[in-house]
């Protein structure tokens, strides 16, 4: 296949992913806004989103106060950041348009309706009336462009690269979204950890039982924004504890969000499309995929969860990189 077909294909599908992951982490920061908490607390919420993305530099610049309105503007259609649902919409729909001959006809009308029904719903009021229901429409259709490509094209090198490019842009986004959501709730998170979730054996007070509710709501939004709810309440089956969320989304090849399934699906098509210069992307990933497969919460933990999900994020974005220069455009010419 050439390179550039690969290229199109393979960031068609990180676009489309991206558009997905926007909309999930806007949906549950909308849910945890609703949540008695305070003014800092929340503004914080919406700063940690602007953080995933790294752009909030980009957003003060334009914005400057941070609050629900402006962040989700910015996110949803503000056509200067390149990172908003409209742009990597756009972006989804060019590359297929680029491609059409490697594409199934289902396949391009899915994109390109998918692009087309966005904008009617944004100039229709859609977005400003009910947030929460454009969010859920994104969702379904990435669900949807997924399950036609799927369910038509050949098993080829071009499912290859599409499948390529959602695992990495998953991976990616899965870890800055636990991140973020562990850095917004400041110290809590190592407190309740590291005290088990537990009293001092007296009894809790009315202040710490309203913690643990708020606790509850809060992670429950966490685990539904990567469709893990039910999924939790399965392997789990207790009530929802932080390392408990941090282990499902990290380790268990099961889940289909967490970052060892991705790293799995990344192994499996890096192996089907490997050429004579891709070793050392191999390589990276084989490791990665190994130090998620073999390691425990406990030691996750104890090296500080921040710090690992930051080394991860590196090396996801050294393995892009590898990525790119084995069998895409070079990114200078992109």
């Amino acid at each position: 296949m050439l390179s550039r077909t690969a290229d199109h294909l393979f960031w068609m599908a990180r676009y489309m992913e991206r558009a997905e992951n926007t909309a999930r982490m806007l949906d549950v920061n909308l849910q945890t806004s609703l949540l008695p908490q305070s003014a800092d607390r929340a503004e914080a919420g919406w700063r940690g989103l602007l953080g995933i993305s790294e752009l909030e530099d980009n957003f003060k610049r334009k914005y400057g106060e941070v609050n629900a309105a402006s962040v989700m503007h910015f996110m949803v259609r503000d056509e200067n950041n390149q990172s908003s649902i409209v742009n990597c919409l756009r972006a989804a729909r060019e590359n297929a348009r680029a491609v059409r001959g490697a594409l199934t006809t289902e396949v391009w009308e899915t994109q390109n309706q998918t692009w087309l029904g966005f904008n009617k719903q944004m100039a229709s009021g859609a977005f400003e009336r009910d947030p929460a229901s454009i969010f859920d429409w994104v969702k379904y259709r990435s669900h949807l462009s997924r399950g036609v490509r799927t369910g038509t094209m050949l098993e080829d090198e071009a499912m290859y690269f599409l499948r390529l490019g959602t695992f990495l842009e998953r991976a990616d986004n899965t870890a800055r979204l636990l991140d973020a959501k562990l850095h917004a709730l400041g110290g809590a998170f190592t407190q309740a950890h590291n005290g088990n979730g537990h009293g001092n054996g007296q009894g809790q007070s009315q202040g710490q039982n309203e913690s643990h509710e708020v606790d509850f709501y809060y992670w429950s939004a966490v685990l539904r924004s990567v469709s893990a709810f039910e999924i939790y309440r399965k392997v789990y089956r207790n009530v929802i504890r932080p390392e408990k969320v941090a282990e499902l989304l990290i380790l268990r090849p099961d889940m289909p969000r967490s970052l060892l399934a991705c790293l799995n699906g990344i192994m499996e098509q890096l192996t089907l499309v490997a050429n004579e210069h891709s070793g050392e992307t191999m390589r990276l990933a084989g490791k990665l995929q190994a130090q998620l497969r073999w390691g425990r919460i406990e030691e996750i933990m104890e090296e500080g969860l921040h710090d690992y999900l930051v080394e991860f994020l590196r090396c996801v974005g050294d393995l892009g990189v590898g990525i790119s220069q084995d069998f895409l455009v070079p990114m200078a010419e992109a």
